[in-house]
């Protein structure tokens, strides 16, 4: 048993450290893994891998990638973009209170934490520059508020940790909608300091009324996608999947027919984009969930809750020891990978401490979208890289002071439930 998994972790280290994609780091670990045990057939990891897609809440995920898809095409962006600086431009940094603002809006639409950060710091950072504002904290702002895409709901790692924790889905979305707001408001105060340390002024003038109405107008078929997906959630007449196609007729209907912004080859790039994106996905829902399935099988869950449990048993000491694993492990580990194989590890000891496992599923998924700030793996990093075209060590620096504000957030909604709790319970 030692051996099995000594060699499985050994592999999937050396397979990241290759740079192998994700999916097929872990796939290949398990077959390390199983070629050193004879206790399990290779037919177990196919066999897992099928099951673990035939689950009807993934069925969401395809449908809101593509939502995300057919808006990120569109104009939507533009258009919260436009009510974002109606109401925050005035502000001391008003240019990045726009960025986080625009990313909140944003980050309810698509789902996705790169996908945020190209589109909205594809409009912001250049714009930004052109104010005044410097390369590294106009790339800095837009990459750390990148990661409310998917604290936001609907977001495809609160779906992933629904499927793998048992946990509604809908629960888990109504639970995200306060943490969201309550991270962005974080980065906003964070913006508004460092902005006034540096000089960076606001518009100086409040948008006229009039103007904010306009820009709410133009704004308001974007605004309704996430209305219609937790309104229809939280008021019990759709599932998360049912709410997923709704966002995709109603956003394709949105951008087709009234806004006119998609052209026949843009419908066909959604196409493309949403495969390619929910195949990646999908892989490594499979693969993780074959390894979890061994690790399960070697007891590792139960073996990990008495060492933790062996340190203390007293929240306070061993929340902060999870959260620090968390953080180290998102590092290198792509967000996914990682709620798939620590949730069934982890969700046990939580569970032990008397835990909410919603609670725990929000802590996870602000944990986890912290990953996206840190090298090697940081994806938002080096999509903000490619836009302000600057080196990802001079970026990494320039980030550090969103991510401290993270990590105080994070330690609020870890010891505070109600913030996440409080919407669900009503």
């Amino acid at each position: 048993m030692d051996l099995a998994i000594t060699l499985t972790f050994l592999s999937l280290a050396t397979f990241l450290l290759l740079s192998v994609p994700i999916g097929v780091a872990i796939g290949l670990s398990v077959v390390v893994g199983m070629t050193a045990s004879d206790m399990l057939p290779y037919e177990f990891l196919i066999q897992k891998m099928v099951t673990s897609l035939d689950v009807f809440p993934l069925m969401a995920v395809p449908f809101f990638i593509m939502a995300g898809e057919i808006m990120q095409k569109g104009s939507m962006a533009h258009r919260l973009l436009a009510i974002s600086r109606a109401l925050v431009g005035h502000l001391t940094g008003g240019m990045a209170h726009i960025s986080v603002l625009t990313s909140m809006f944003y980050g309810s639409l698509s789902g996705s934490a790169p996908a945020t950060v190209a589109a909205v710091g594809g409009i912001m950072i250049p714009a930004m520059k052109k104010e005044g504002y410097s390369t590294s904290f106009s790339t800095a702002v837009n990459t750390a508020a990148g990661c409310l895409g998917v604290i936001i709901p609907p977001s495809v790692p609160l779906i992933i940790y629904g499927t793998t924790a048992g946990v509604s889905v809908g629960d888990l979305f109504i639970a995200g909608i306060i943490p969201g707001l309550f991270v962005g408001l974080a980065l906003m105060i964070c913006s508004y300091i460092l902005a006034r340390k540096y000089g960076f002024t606001g518009s100086g003038s409040r948008a006229p009324f009039k103007e904010i109405l306009v820009a709410f107008r133009d704004a308001l078929p974007a605004l309704m996608v996430p209305i219609i997906v937790l309104g229809g959630i939280y008021g019990g007449l759709t599932t998360p999947t049912e709410a997923g196609v709704i966002a995709v007729v109603y956003s394709l209907i949105a951008e087709g027919i009234f806004l006119r912004t998609l052209s026949w080859q843009k419908v066909i790039d959604v196409f493309k984009g949403t495969a390619l994106t929910t195949a990646s996905i999908f892989l490594v829902v499979a693969t993780a969930t074959a390894l979890g399935q061994i690790l399960l099988f070697y007891n590792l869950p139960n073996m990990l809750v008495e060492i933790l449990v062996g340190i203390s048993d007293n929240k306070y000491i061993l929340l902060p020891i999870i959260l620090l694993f968390l953080i180290v492990m998102g590092t290198f580990m792509d967000a996914l990978a990682n709620i798939l194989i620590l949730t069934p590890l982890l969700l046990p000891v939580v569970r032990h401490l008397g835990i909410d496992p919603i609670q725990f599923g929000i802590v996870m998924i602000v944990t986890s979208s912290m990953g996206f700030l840190t090298p090697p793996v940081g994806v938002n990093l080096f999509v903000g890289c490619s836009i302000a075209n600057i080196s990802i060590e001079r970026l990494s620096l320039a980030v550090m002071p969103f991510l401290l504000t993270m990590v105080l957030a994070l330690l609020a909604l870890t010891f505070i439930p109600q913030i996440a709790l409080w919407l669900p319970g009503l």
